[in-house]
């Protein structure tokens, strides 16, 4: 995280407090002054898994900018009483990247998803920003080190890219970028996307606007998938560890 700016913490996750505006102006910025960047998107689960596990702890942290992705780590902050942004879409500030990318001549590379899903994302994204250079693009499917990983990051080098979007899921992409982002030396920014390859791919259908606004887009994916349904637990485990977290500072200002 910039320590120029005014952070907050929720279940152990550093986050700052800027709006997504104003996000977006700070990722626009570092990127015409060549500042390396990663960026990470905590949700609940991600935040429930990094309150139990250092390692994740560690990771999420590792990032130098955290955007609040999902409306549970919003709810959290108001119930604990912190200054905290709206909620920020990953897969919306990406494409805002991708917007300015095209405007200002920077490349993007496309790591993750299934075989031929990163190609067809590539055109599509092509097709909404026709100047967008798309330096190249890979799957997801190869071994996240040794050999393997080296084959990919010559790939990747070769091209050159100023930005690179990661989907490998959480907490792989988030590992991966922190292991191999000093080892891309034309690398701007990383973003960790989870399935936004697969949404611009078209394989994979976006909650309506409705359910965005809301901060419901799992509640939509669960209506349509119902084994999605399973993240249930793990909400009211985020709402008793905030309740927890909570009680913890009332303590300490006794």
């Amino acid at each position: 995280m910039d320590s120029s700016t005014i952070t907050t913490r929720i279940l152990s996750v550093t986050f700052d407090t800027a709006r997504a505006e104003e996000q977006v102006k700070r990722i626009k910025f570092r990127l015409d002054k060549g500042i390396p960047t990663k960026i990470f998107t905590p949700n609940t689960q991600m935040l429930i898994s990094a309150a139990k596990n250092k390692d994740i702890r560690r990771i999420l942290n590792g990032s130098d900018i955290n955007l609040p992705d999902g409306i549970g780590p919003c709810l959290a902050a108001k119930r604990l009483k912190k200054a905290f942004p709206a909620r920020i879409s990953g897969i919306d500030s990406a494409e805002a990247i991708a917007a300015y990318a095209a405007k200002k001549g920077y490349s993007l590379f496309l790591l993750g998803g299934q075989k031929g899903r990163s190609r067809r994302a590539a055109r599509i994204l092509n097709a909404k920003y026709p100047r967008l250079k798309i330096a190249g693009c890979h799957n997801g499917y190869f071994n996240k080190q040794g050999s393997d990983n080296e084959r990919v990051l010559r790939i990747i080098n070769s091209t050159r890219p100023d930005i690179l979007f990661v989907c490998l899921g959480f907490p792989l992409q988030e590992r991966w970028i922190l292991d191999n982002f000093s080892k891309i030396p034309s690398l701007k920014l990383a973003m960790g996307l989870g399935g936004s390859i697969d949404v611009w791919s078209g394989d994979v259908e976006r909650a309506p606007e409705f359910y965005r606004n809301m901060g419901l887009e799992w509640l939509w994916r669960a209506i349509r998938e119902p084994r999605r349904f399973r993240i249930l637990p793990d909400i009211l485990r985020f709402m008793i560890l905030t309740e927890a977290q909570k009680h913890r500072f009332a303590d300490a200002d006794q």
